[in-house]
C-alpha cells in the first residue's frame, strides 16, 4: 500500500488480528477451503511488515499460483513496510523478476533486497513505462497502491497495454470504491463503474455501443470480481462460436437464442 493509506481512514477500523499462525490458517480454511501455501507463509511470516485481508489469501492461489515455477516478470503497486515483497519472494522463488514501485521515497531502502523499488507516482505514465521497459515487459500487476479512483484508472490504462499475452492484472482493497476520500461513491466515479463498462466492451459482439476503454478493449478475456478485488485476464478474445448436435430443436427453438447476429443498441 502507499499513499493515503486506507488502514488510517477515520471511516474504518480493522477487524483484531488472530495473530496466531495457526488463526491464520485456520481462518481460511474454515472459510474457504484448502489454503494451498501461501496462507501458511503469510502466517509464519516475521520480516518486514505486511498487512492481508485473509480472504486474499486463496485468491492469490487461485490467479497466481499458476506463474509459479514459470518465467514471471512480477510487478507490486505500493511497497508500504516491504514485507509484501519478502513475502512474494518466497511463493514466487529465486528466479522471479520482482518490482515494487511506491510514491514514498523511504521505500528505497527495500531496493535490492526482495526486488527492486522504484520511487514514483502510479499516475505517472513515463515513470510506469520506464519501470516496465527496465523490467523486460510485465506478465502480472498488482495494484495495492492509494486506491484512489483517478490514479487506478490512469494506472490500468498506462499498464495493461504492456502486459503480456495470458497476463494477470489485479486491483485489490476497493471498498475504497465506495469512500469519497479516495474519489469513490455508489455513482460513475465508483471504479466497479469502470469494470461494469468493461464487461460492455467485452460483450461488444452483442451490441451497437463503442469501446468505453480503449486501452483494455479487445484485449480481456475474464473479469473476476470478488470482494474489494477485481481481477483481470489478458489475451485475445475470440468471438463465440455456437454448435448444435443432436435432434429435438427446431428453427423456432433456434429463433429465441440466435440474436448475436442482430445487435442491441446502448
Amino acid at each position: 500500500m502507499m499513499g493515503l493509506g486506507f488502514l488510517k481512514t477515520a471511516t474504518f477500523q480493522p477487524p483484531a488480528p488472530l495473530g496466531l499462525r495457526e488463526g491464520i490458517v485456520a481462518d481460511v480454511a474454515a472459510k474457504y477451503g484448502p489454503v494451498g501455501d501461501l496462507a501458511p507463509l503469510f502466517a509464519q511470516h516475521r520480516g518486514e511488515g505486511v498487512d492481508k485481508w485473509h480472504h486474499y489469501l486463496p485468491l492469490y492461489e487461485r490467479y497466481l499460483g499458476p506463474w509459479r515455477g514459470r518465467p514471471l516478470r512480477f510487478l507490486e503497486i505500493g511497497v508500504f513496510k516491504g514485507g509484501s515483497l519478502e513475502m512474494w519472494r518466497k511463493y514466487f522463488g529465486p528466479e522471479a523478476v520482482i518490482y515494487g514501485i511506491d510514491i514514498d521515497p523511504t521505500c528505497a531502502r527495500f531496493d535490492g533486497r526482495d526486488g527492486q523499488v522504484r520511487i514514483g507516482s502510479q499516475d505517472d505514465r513515463a515513470f510506469l513505462g520506464r519501470v516496465i521497459d527496465e523490467m523486460g515487459g510485465v506478465d502480472v500487476v498488482l495494484d495495492d497502491g492509494s486506491h484512489v479512483m483517478a490514479h487506478l484508472r490512469a494506472t490500468l490504462a498506462a499498464l495493461f497495454p504492456r502486459l503480456s499475452q495470458g497476463g494477470t492484472y489485479i486491483v485489490e482493497d476497493l471498498h475504497t470504491a465506495y469512500w469519497p476520500q479516495y474519489g469513490g461513491g455508489t455513482g460513475p466515479e465508483n471504479f466497479y463503474s469502470t469494470v461494469r463498462a468493461m464487461i460492455d466492451d467485452m460483450h461488444h459482439w452483442y451490441h451497437d455501443g463503442a469501446f468505453a476503454h480503449p486501452a483494455t478493449a479487445g484485449q480481456v478475456t475474464g473479469i473476476h470480481i470478488h470482494d474489494s478485488m477485481v481481477v483481470l485476464e489478458k489475451g485475445t478474445p475470440y468471438r463465440p462460436v455456437r454448435s448444435i448436435v443432436g435432434g429435438n430443436i427446431d428453427g423456432a427453438d433456434l429463433a429465441q437464442t440466435t440474436s448475436a447476429e442482430g445487435k442491441a443498441s446502448r
